[in-house]
């Protein structure tokens, strides 16, 4: 199918051709039919990426510090490499669009058919492209006789009218839309439908023309006229009853509008994108609310509401996000008298194979333009979605491992494929991701043969020797299994199983094929881990090791904080240390106890306790509490009158008959050597380069750690 990408390194934008997305349970494949380039939202975000570094660090100081502390943290070297990962991400461009339904997904079954018109929203779901992959709460139904290229209105729509509502609307009151772009000239034909009285005011002659003819009774030209004494002749010296700040900018020029047009407590209703320094004096002596809008309504930014399809009760949350984007369907309707008429914003439609060309004239400004509608046409994208293998190529190096490659989030594109890229005995073959536009992107920079959104292109194709699963927790298990079945060997990243059912789903796998798995423990391959196992062999009895991660907070909305996805980081990452402490021990966990202040799904601070079956301790103090400038890890290990201990992967320290020798170094953690370890492992046909059973171990360690701070109890833990 075709999709419109953006570079976030240079902001190009080009019209690509990319696997279409997979059907996921809870999920609609929509063939789109139109979609709409909101000028100002979709101007700042192109506008940002081609910004060059130097202009998106003035513009994003927040991701700055996050860099800066990652360089302290880990490096420059590795720092770099996030960065250029994160910059090298195909960016999707749109957010509200209409099309068809071309397949229902599991549980949406009743609720939507095949061949229905729907609205879609959402930034990354209702893209502009031939087909989208689209969660049932971001659909709504588009009611008969409301045109196509008005429902892909819909979202903006529902944007305004949550806005509206923000602000208490009354028959007969008084409302100022400051500016009236896009979302201000549908609030103004909203607030028109409420029943509510409506001054407009704008920058743009035209635009304030246009607001007229759909309804504001006042216009203030902001160029030249007297807010303040236009908003008391309108209103018979009382002041506007509410504000709607649609514009988009970055001075806080509207907030000092609407202190001079509001009445005495009167609502100002935050939709637009600007500065919000507002002026106290002015406000506090009318005792102004002001209000920030959640975009469409309640639900947006929720992932249990707009990812896992929850509902919330009507009771409580009656005008929810989807019921917003209804709503404004609803008013659409041609025999609704008077209506909301999107149409009238058009200036300009584009078929979809000129939509660089919409771009452009939307960036330029060469012309005046509002409503930028893409129109597309029947395509055959749905029947591109799952294509036919090829047969196995026959170009492929002798004792070259063919790879399939499931995932292709930062990770995997900042440390995984560089790494597998460069290795002259791996040929990488396909690799799926969600999204077929990442897929394509990586496919080019990376050297695959294919790319695909159906992990089916790997697990089915006979010429593929190995998979990599770089995919989020809650699919490593199914995966892996499934890999195996295959005859396929599997390196999956950490960690394997969230549950003990999907530990034995893969335990079972593994012992009716032939092939192997791995699992991205990479510190047991790291040089200097290697080095201080080796010191340890040579000091006699049991092992005390601690480990303190300093592992620093995650961003609120990632997704490793997500129940289902990531499961948490004690499980997700504290496993690796886990297993990391019984490697260099040396000995297998018997036993489990882990301690946590605040114990829920999500915790990040915790001290786990490991009891080893030859009488050894591994403490792994795990906590994203601190400063990372402090730096993240530190390994020590006491046995037999020694001491070993690694700081952070770049320096080694020893000793041993009270003589200390020290070790610095490039921090490595390993990935190189692990990735070389199972690529050759996969070649040989023999053993997996980690002890397997040592690694079902790690992973059901992880697993009655979690056990343990829910119950408060010693968990033994019992062969698989």
């Amino acid at each position: 199918m075709k999709q419109i990408v953006q570079s976030a390194r240079s902001g190009k934008l080009a019209l690509r051709t990319v696997a279409a997305p997979a059907l996921a349970p809870g999920h609609l494949l929509v063939r789109t039919l139109t979609s709409l380039i909101s000028a100002g939202t979709e101007r700042a975000s192109v506008g940002f990426a081609k910004k060059n570094l130097l202009h998106k660090a003035r513009a994003r100081p927040d991701l700055v510090r996050s860099t800066l502390a990652k360089v302290k943290r880990d490096g420059v070297k590795a720092a770099a490499q996030a960065v250029a990962a994160r910059l090298d991400e195909p960016l999707p461009l749109g957010y509200s669009a209409a099309g068809e339904v071309a397949e229902v997904g599991a549980g949406l079954e009743g609720r939507f058919r095949v061949g229905q018109r729907v609205a879609i929203a959402g930034a990354g779901v209702a893209n502009h492209a031939e087909l989208n992959s689209v969660p049932g709460n971001l659909a709504a139904t588009v009611p008969e006789g409301v045109a196509d290229d008005d429902a892909c209105y819909a979202t903006l729509a529902a944007v305004a009218l949550h806005g509206v509502r923000q602000t208490r609307p009354e028959i007969g009151a008084w409302c100022a839309v400051i500016g009236v772009g896009l979302v201000g000239q549908l609030a103004v034909q909203l607030l028109r439908l409420s029943g509510v009285r409506v001054l407009a005011l704008d920058f743009d002659l035209d635009r304030l023309r246009l607001a007229e003819r759909l309804g504001a009774e006042a216009v203030c030209n902001l160029g030249s006229g007297e807010p303040g004494a236009v908003a008391m002749q309108a209103t018979r010296g009382l002041g506007c009853d509410a504000v709607v700040i649609a514009a988009a900018t970055e001075s806080s020029a509207p907030f000092e509008t609407a202190a001079q047009v509001a009445r005495d407590r009167a609502i100002v209703s935050l939709v637009g994108n600007t500065g919000t320094a507002f002026p106290y004096r002015e406000f506090m002596h009318k005792e102004l609310t002001v209000v920030a809008s959640r975009s469409y309504g309640p639900g947006r930014y929720d992932a249990d509401y707009e990812r896992r399809g929850l509902a919330y009760p009507p009771g409580f949350v009656r005008w929810t996000e989807t019921e917003n984007i209804l709503a404004a369907l609803h008013l659409m309707r041609t025999e609704q008298r008077p209506r909301l008429d999107p149409g009238a914003l058009t200036t300009h439609r584009f078929p979809f194979e000129q939509a660089v060309d919409a771009y452009d004239l939307v960036m330029a400004g060469r012309e005046p333009h509002l409503g930028v509608v893409l129109q597309y046409a029947p395509s055959s994208a749905l029947a591109e979605r799952s294509p036919a293998l090829p047969p196995p190529r026959a170009l492929a190096k002798p004792g070259s491992c063919v790879l399939g490659v499931l995932g292709g989030g930062a990770f995997a594109r900042s440390t995984l494929l560089p790494l597998l890229a460069k290795m002259p005995n791996c040929e990488l073959r396909t690799l799926v991701t969600v999204r077929g536009m990442s897929a394509e992107h990586s496919q080019q920079r990376f050297g695959f043969t294919l790319s695909s959104a159906d992990e089916d292109a790997v697990f089915d194709d006979p010429a593929i020797d190995a998979v990599v699963v770089a995919t989020p927790h809650d699919q490593h298990a199914r995966q892996a299994a499934r890999a195996l079945s295959s005859g396929k060997h599997v390196f999956v990243e950490k960690p394997l199983a969230l549950t003990r059912q999907e530990l034995l789903d893969v335990v079972a796998a593994r012992r009716s094929s032939s092939a192997f798995f791995q699992i991205g423990f990479n510190r047991r391959f790291a040089p200097l881990a290697v080095q201080a196992k080796a010191h340890l062999q040579n000091l006699p009895g049991q092992r005390h090791i601690l480990l303190r991660i300093n592992a620093g907070q995650l961003p609120a909305d990632s997704w490793q904080r997500d129940a289902e996805q990531g499961h948490g980081r004690l499980l997700g990452e504290a496993c690796h240390f886990i297993d990391f402490g019984a490697f260099l021990a040396g000995a297998p966990i018997a036993a489990i106890r882990a301690d946590a202040a605040r114990v829920d799904d999500l915790c990040e601070d915790a001290t786990i306790t490991a009891e080893l079956a030859d009488g050894s301790l591994v403490t792994v103090f795990y906590t994203a509490l601190g400063d990372t400038a402090h730096g993240k890890e530190l390994i020590e290990a006491y046995a037999g009158g020694g001491v070993v201990k690694i700081e952070d992967f770049r320096r080694l320290a020893v000793v041993a008959g009270g003589r200390p020798s020290r070790t610095r170094s490039a921090q490595d953690k390993g990935h190189k050597a692990e990735l070389q370890a199972f690529v050759a492992a996969a070649l040989a046909g023999g053993r997996a380069p980690a002890d397997e059973t040592s690694l079902v171990n790690s992973s059901l360690a992880a697993l009655a750690a979690l056990e343990s701070l829910a119950s408060g109890e010693r968990i033994r833990l019992e062969g698989m």
